[in-house]
Order: structure tokens, then C-alpha cells, then sequence
């Protein structure tokens, strides 16, 4: 085994060892390289990049390719120094900027950041949010452009085009948000107060968000429910807004909480997208490492976050018309999404694994997998995150297990904790999923996935129609290629419109058995549109029946499952499940 060192206090001109330690990680990477490349062959065995304790700030992507992969079966390993051991040293890759230079005005800070763009700030390792209001003041309509409101109050916002406006349940499982280009008055109708979205955005949200239900047609987004990021919102301690009113001479402003002083307090600005990008590279490891401290921007341009469903954004194109009920119900869908990206990304990869490491405070998704064979995340912690935990897409048995995630979709309410799609033979097992605001575990259209004995607990927390494991369509060709669902414990699934344990939308070979259901609002649901086909309920124990237990319809098996409306004795009957369900190794923070 060949070991270089990298310490935040090193040099990149000594040579990597133990007492002259590389000071970062690119210059890590570049002598694994070179060492590899090396024809007299002087590697032997693995390389292991040992991580020392501290903060290692990047001020650009850590980029892996083709040419940083193991050889020869022996693995590149990246890892926290003493990983595996009481010793383990607590190592944060960062992706953010310390901010310092304050100066107080009337309680509030601020400090001069040139030109620093940032969502997310985070204040002692904590989470602040933007300053913000519920909802837009007066007697408001929308228009083709915006909004009209008899409130001069939107007047007084101090640069209308940081404002951004949030609408929470566009469609009970969407939330969207659109810009401000501008604030005016209109001189030839009393005065009212008339608000300039941002383009394209807006007139994309009045193509999209269109439905029909029980009579009443809806066209656009509607009011928003939240406004965010003015001066004039800084009213609630532990807040903060950029005011990017001069280009080029940003401000940021925080109103900190009781107790909190510049001297003693560490304010950190995430400022990469991207922390990690491993591309076509095989045989590396990534070991007991903290990822943080990354932004996503994308929802601030013009074009604005037009959400749909899950991870899904539009960015424009062609948009379908869904009829849900003939002649009474439809909505109106995209007809290709965009994705939320991650701010750690391994695409291709074969054998890669990401191994007890810790992805937190992040402006989009942890993790995404695409593509690769054999590609692994065991024993992480997710949590603080924007948008979701892990994504896999397009790989062949990649191994999601004995993962933690909690407190995601913090900014994009309707991600996911975990989303596979399009992969073969994926295993989603032992995971723990709680605190979430919409579905905990989501498999779409692939083969051979096999979701095993996770626990999820408090998902669907803020935005509807989902559950704590949701499967849609086709799912092989097969019973002995399609997906199996088991073992898994699914409770306090808590908006008022779920279904905890949902095989959705055309759903096929697909075996659900042996799973726990309890304080759900539905269990489960057997009669879908388009219809569920070749799904197997056997062995299943819910505290409420399934929605359509009463006519089971053609493609689905319903049999040997058990209704136990008791707590008690639903727990006593189902001990040996509950016992086998959620972490390999339980942890707490």
C-alpha cells in the first residue's frame, strides 16, 4: 500500500507524506496520477489518500476521470485519516467561503462580498433561512405578467430583482418558484400596484400549471404562498437576505439570533455547485468524509424552478394534457423534466464506493449515481440538504444501504430521499428515512429493483399524494425480473392525501410482501390510472385497508394480508419485521 497526506495546514511543494503533508486535494489526485502512470511500476497494492482533520476548502470542483482509477484490482481510496478506528479525525470537504469583515447597523450585520451568489447560508453549522413573508400584502390578482395588488407595501422592496416568490402546492405535490423582474405603479387604475415577473419563467408556469377538478378549471401558478429575500423582510432573528442591488458589490445581511456576535460566531456562504465529479473512473473509494457547503443557482435565473413532481423541473418544450377523470378532471404535465443535480456527482463509475461518509449543508441533492456497474453508498448520513439524498439513474446493480436521511428537501419540498430510475438490478436496503417533506423512497420505471427492509418514519411532511415507498410503472417483463418491495416498516405518512406504501401509475411486476403499515393516511391504494398490472399484495400488515381492497381490480393479486386497526396488537404481530427493518448500524448526532 502507497499513502500520500493532506492537511489544510500543508504544502502542495512538500511531498505528501506524514510529515510534510500535500495542503490540497488536487495536488493529492495529481501524484496518485502520476504514481499510477509511473511505467517502472512502483505502486503496489492500494493507494490511500489520507485526509487529515480540519476544513478543506475547494475553491474549485474535485474532478476524478478515467485516468484516477485503481489498477490491477487494487483501489484509490480517499479517506478520513485513522477512518475505521476511535481515532477517525473529523474531515469537511467545503465548497463554501468563511464571511468575515462585519460591520452592525441597527442590530442587523452586514458585510461587503463583492460578488458572492449564494441560496443558502449557514451560521455555526446551522441552517438559516431567507428573510421572507407569507404571501404577497392586499387585495391581489394575477395577469398575464404577474400580479396586480391595491398594497403599495411591494413599493418599498428594496431591489424587487432578488425577490422570488414561492408557491407551495401548485398541484398537491408541487412546489414551484418564479422571479420578480420589476415593481411599478399604474397610474390609470387608482394607483395599484402592479409586480413584473421575470421571463421566461412566468409565462412558462401559465403553460404548465393548468388543471380541471370537480368543475373548476385553475390556469398558472396562482398567488405565491411565500416571498423571499428583501431588506424589508429581515424582521425575524436568525434570517438573512443578499441584497445584489450593485453588481459586483453584493451585501450580505444577517439578523442573528440572541447571544450570537461577529467574534465568536462562524458565518459560512456556500459557493461551488459541485464538490465531486467522478467520471468513468473505477476502483475508488471514498471513506468517512463530510461533504458540505454547496450552492445551486439555477432556480434564481429568470427561467426560475418550475417543479413538477419529485426531482423533476421544467425548463420549457412541449406540455401534455393527463385526463385523471373523463370529462372532470386533468392536469397538465411536461413532457420532458430537467433534474435537480447533486453536489457530489459519480457518473459511469464501476466499483465505486462511498463508504460512511456525510453529506450536509447543500443548496441541492447529496449524491447522484448515473450510469456505472457496481457502484455502492453504505453507512452516510444525509441531512440539511436542499433537495434530495441520493439519486441513481441508469446503473446496473448499483447497492444503496444502511444510509441515514433525514431533514432533506428543505428548499425543494418535493424531492425524495432516496429516487432510482431506469436501473437493473438495484437493491435499496436497511436505509433509514424520516423527516421528510415528500416521499421517502421512489423507484420508477427499471428492472430488478429490490427495496428491503428501510424504515421510513415522518415522510410526506409538507407537500401531498405520495408515501413513504412510491413505485411507478413498468418494472420488467417478469415476476423473476420485476421489482420486489419487502420487509420495509412505513410510518407517519402525514399529509392528509397519501397512500404510505403507493405502487402508482401503471405499476407492473411488482411484488409487495411482508411490509408494516402504520398512521398513514391511506396504506395503500389498488385502483391507480393507468391501471396497476401483474402486482402481487401478499403478506402485507396495515393498521387500515388498502383504498380498493373492496373490488380488487384484474392486474393485482391481493391475498394473505392482515388488517390490525390496534396499535398494540399490530406491533406484537409484526415484532419480528419491525426488529429487521431500517439501520444496519443505528447511530444518533
Amino acid at each position: 500500500m502507497t499513502e500520500f497526506h493532506v492537511d489544510p495546514s500543508g504544502d502542495d511543494s512538500w511531498p505528501g507524506t506524514a510529515e510534510r503533508p500535500f495542503a490540497g486535494l488536487h495536488r493529492a489526485r495529481d501524484a496518485v496520477r502520476d504514481l499510477i502512470r509511473d511505467p517502472a511500476g512502483t505502486a503496489t497494492g492500494d493507494v490511500v489518500v489520507q485526509l487529515r482533520a480540519g476544513t478543506h476548502v475547494l475553491t474549485a470542483p474535485f474532478e476524478l476521470t478515467e485516468a484516477d482509477s485503481g489498477r490491477d484490482g487494487h483501489r484509490i481510496v480517499y479517506q478520513a485519516h485513522g477512518y475505521g478506528t476511535a481515532g477517525q479525525e473529523e474531515v469537511v470537504v467545503s465548497g463554501g467561503r468563511e464571511i468575515t469583515g462585519w460591520r452592525i447597523e441597527d442590530g442587523v450585520w452586514l458585510a461587503d462580498v463583492g460578488d458572492l451568489d449564494t441560496r443558502q447560508l449557514y451560521v455555526d453549522g446551522r441552517r438559516v433561512e431567507r428573510a421572507a413573508i407569507d404571501g404577497l400584502p392586499g387585495t391581489v390578482t394575477m395577469t398575464e405578467t404577474g400580479y396586480e395588488s391595491d398594497s403599495a407595501a411591494p413599493r418599498a422592496w428594496h431591489n424587487p430583482a432578488d425577490v422570488e416568490f414561492v408557491y407551495r402546492g401548485v398541484y398537491p405535490w408541487t412546489e414551484a418558484r418564479c422571479g420578480v423582474a420589476a415593481v411599478t405603479t399604474r397610474t390609470d387604475s387608482g394607483g395599484a400596484t402592479v409586480i413584473t415577473m421575470a421571463q421566461p419563467g412566468f409565462g412558462w408556469a401559465l403553460d404548465l400549471y393548468n388543471s380541471a377538478w370537480e368543475g373548476n378549471i385553475n390556469r398558472g401558478p396562482g398567488l405565491p404562498t411565500r416571498v423571499e429575500n428583501d431588506v424589508t423582510f429581515l424582521t425575524e432573528p436568525g434570517t438573512f437576505v443578499l441584497d445584489r442591488s450593485r453588481p459586483g458589490h453584493h451585501v450580505l445581511r444577517y439578523l442573528p439570533l440572541t447571544g450570537e456576535a461577529p467574534d465568536r460566531t462562524r458565518v459560512v456562504a456556500p459557493v461551488l455547485e459541485t464538490l465531486l465529479r467522478a467520471t468513468g473512473t473505477s476502483g475508488v473509494s471514498f471513506r468517512g468524509l463530510v461533504f458540505a457547503d454547496a450552492t445551486w443557482l439555477r432556480p434564481g435565473r429568470a427561467e426560475g424552478f418550475l417543479h413538477y413532481h419529485g426531482s423533476g423541473y421544467y425548463e420549457g418544450g412541449p406540455v401534455d394534457k393527463v385526463e385523471l377523470v373523463e370529462g372532470q378532471a386533468w392536469v397538465t404535465v411536461p413532457r420532458e423534466s430537467a433534474r435537480i443535480p447533486a453536489c457530489v456527482v459519480i457518473e459511469d463509475g464501476v466499483r465505486v464506493a462511498v463508504e460512511h461518509c456525510r453529506f450536509t449543508r447543500m443548496g441541492a441533492a447529496g449524491l447522484e449515481l448515473t450510469g456505472g456497474t457496481d457502484v455502492s453508498v453504505r453507512g452516510c448520513d444525509f441531512d440539511t440538504l436542499s433537495a434530495g439524498a441520493v439519486s441513481v439513474t441508469g446503473a446496473a446493480n448499483p447497492l444503496v444501504e444502511d444510509n441515514w436521511i433525514h431533514h432533506t428537501g428543505l428548499e425543494f419540498t418535493g424531492s425524495p430521499g432516496i429516487a432510482v430510475l431506469g436501473t437493473k438490478g438495484c437493491t435499496v436496503a436497511h436505509n433509514q428515512v424520516e423527516e421528510v417533506p415528500h416521499c421517502g423512497i421512489v423507484a420508477g420505471p427499471a428492472e430488478g429493483t429490490r427495496i428491503l427492509r428501510n424504515l421510513t418514519v415522518g415522510t410526506m411532511g409538507v407537500l401531498a399524494d405520495g408515501g413513504g415507498v412510491y413505485l411507478s410503472g413498468p418494472q420488467g417483463d417478469s415476476h423473476e425480473n420485476g421489482a420486489v418491495i419487502r420487509g420495509n416498516v412505513i410510518k407517519d405518512t402525514r399529509t392528509p392525501y397519501n397512500f404510505a406504501l403507493y405502487t402508482d401509475y401503471g405499476a407492473a411486476w411488482v411484488t409487495v410482501e411482508e411490509n408494516v403499515v402504520a398512521r398513514a393516511d391511506n396504506t395503500a391504494v389498488l385502483q391507480v390510472t393507468p391501471p396497476l398490472d401483474n402486482v402481487i399484495y401478499r403478506g402485507n400488515f396495515w393498521d387500515a385497508d388498502p383504498v380498493g381492497v373492496d373490488d380488487v381490480p384484474a392486474g393485482v393479486t391481493y391475498e394473505d394480508n392482515t388488517t390490525l386497526p390496534d396499535e398494540e396488537k399490530l406491533t406484537a404481530a409484526t415484532a419480528a419485521i419491525q426488529r429487521d427493518a431500517g439501520l444496519l448500524n443505528p447511530r444518533s448526532r
